[in-house]
């Protein structure tokens, strides 16, 4: 239920002071930033800019903090778009048609694409998360190991669908995958496949793993052009062209509500994160739509998708930080680093005794989205100069920045390290045709996946009649198996239907 009188109080918070606003453009432009340079990160950002907070009131901390969070949530999707490098996990799928459209000129309509499905996926998981607060906390609460498990072989179920050419190869390059995420110390406390090399104990670091893997190839590949984009005239940063972007997202209503949806239940759920809510969001996307020929090469359906889930989980993982006080990745724990800071506990009792403040945290989400839509205009105008830059000092660039960015993940020589033996494994999988996106799945859902494994067999002991209990896990069971069943089905429906089209022709 909505209490009338807390918003009120939240509105005389919000505009009883400027300086609450002062700090919603800076950070916009830092996560913008920190999202668009790949290695670098938007918890990387917060926890970089957290000492400034000191010197501002909670509403105010919080609030740059968000913008931070906001900005990074569409920064990742320009690198991805533009120079098929996901600036995060989070614009993996991003990807996947992105860049295909950059490279077909239409770099313009593609990042007007992310931009609006970014802010109004965003937007919308701020109203759900205003009216759902409680109820999405009670429902997070009877989420275990169980559910999760399914929730990641969902995720898993991926590598079938982005692969419909060679199943066997996607299958594959999916199990590839999940043993190199099993690198390291196991869930159980096992140290597995380090080879005597102690900075593998902690594992492969990802975000190094998925710039080698993902920009290895097609930075190959350039070399052999002068330009990403070939046609001169096809180069320029057109306001209008984004703008048309920013109309043809909305032509998928469904596709854009879809993925909003599954970016808030996702981010909702502690540990998971916007890389598997924007997975989770394409392959519905791709599953569900009546034409999948144009998936994966340049199809406005696919930026969508993504785009909107990786945006709205950030509603969705505000959720549980703000109504249980349990972060949902690692930005949402610098965060809750800043409700230490300011001597505030999260979880119910802070949403009982602050529903002004914290109406005014969800209300300053909402101006955010409008002020990112010309924030982000703006920046698009700088990063377009990408396309306009020669191969020929593009690619060291990329490199130089990669290894810097992998460096400064790890701290230590294992980040340019992964990077360069990452890119000789992507290159080699591009060249004999494996997919890449199967490897990153199953990288980035292994450590989940082994986890919630071997905590759901702790506590069935084994038995599988244990689930029979736990009627959420059986009905996320029966969506997994319907995913799987129900292109199959439809595909006999309509070899059938066209069967007996032509019968009745012949006839």
């Amino acid at each position: 239920m909505l209490d009338v009188s807390a918003m009120a109080d939240a509105l005389r918070l919000l505009f009883g002071s400027w300086s609450p606003w002062l700090v919603m453009v800076p950070g916009l432009v830092i996560g913008l930033v920190f999202g668009a340079v790949p290695g670098l990160t938007t918890g990387m950002a917060m926890v970089i800019f957290l000492p400034l907070t000191l010197y501002m009131d909670f509403l105010s901390a919080m609030i740059f903090l968000t913008s931070v969070f906001t900005g990074g949530g569409f920064g990742c999707a320009i690198p991805a778009i533009l120079v098929n490098i996901p600036g995060m996990p989070a614009a993996v799928a991003t990807t996947f048609d992105g860049y295909p459209m950059a490279q077909r000129g239409e770099h313009n309509e593609a990042l007007g694409l992310g931009l609006a499905a970014s802010t109004f996926a965003e937007a919308l998981s701020y109203v759900i998360l205003m009216l759902l607060v409680v109820p999405i906390s009670d429902f997070v609460l009877k989420l275990s190991s169980p559910e999760m498990l399914i929730v990641g072989l969902w995720g898993l179920t991926l590598i079938a669908a982005l692969r419909g050419r060679n199943f066997a190869r996607g299958l594959l390059a999916g199990v590839f995958g999940l043993l190199l995420g099993t690198i390291g110390f196991s869930a159980r406390g096992d140290i597995r496949g380090t080879m005597g090399i102690d900075y593998l104990l902690d594992g492969i670091p990802e975000i190094p793993a998925l710039m080698g893997l993902f920009c290895a190839a097609e930075l190959f590949k350039l070399m052999r052009t002068d330009y990403i984009v070939e046609k001169a005239e096809q180069r320029q940063v057109s306001l209008r062209r984004i703008m048309a972007g920013v109309r043809l997202t909305f032509r998928y209503p469904r596709i854009l509500i879809r993925g909003s949806l599954v970016g808030v239940i996702i981010g909702a759920v502690p540990g998971v994160g916007s890389a598997v809510a924007n997975l989770l969001a394409y392959s519905e996307a791709l599953r569900t739509a009546p034409d999948k020929n144009g998936f994966g090469r340049g199809d406005p359906r696919g930026v969508i998708a993504a785009e909107s889930a990786n945006s709205s989980s950030e509603g969705g993982s505000m959720a549980t930080l703000l109504a249980l006080g349990i972060p949902g990745g690692g930005a949402t724990a610098v965060m809750l680093g800043a409700f230490a800071m300011h001597n505030i506990t999260g979880g119910p009792r802070f949403i009982a005794e602050n529903k002004p403040l914290v109406y005014a945290i969800i209300f300053s989400n909402f101006v955010q989205t409008v002020v990112l839509m010309a924030v982000g205009l703006a920046f698009i105008y700088a990063a377009g100069a990408i396309v306009k830059t020669p191969v020929r000092v593009l690619v060291p660039a990329i490199f130089a920045v990669s290894v810097f960015g992998g460096y400064a993940i790890t701290g230590n020589i294992a980040g340019p390290a992964t990077f360069f033996v990452f890119t000789l494994v992507g290159w080699q999988m591009q060249r004999y045709d494996y997919p890449v996106a199967a490897t990153v799945i199953g990288l980035l859902l292994a450590p989940l996946v082994e986890g919630e494994a071997l905590r759901t067999y702790q506590m069935s002991g084994g038995d599988p009649a244990f689930l029979l209990e736990r009627p959420i896990a059986l009905v996320l069971l029966a969506l997994l198996v319907a995913s799987l069943v129900w292109p199959l089905v439809a595909r006999r429906f309509k070899a059938w239907q066209r069967f007996a089209v032509e019968g009745g022709r012949e006839e």
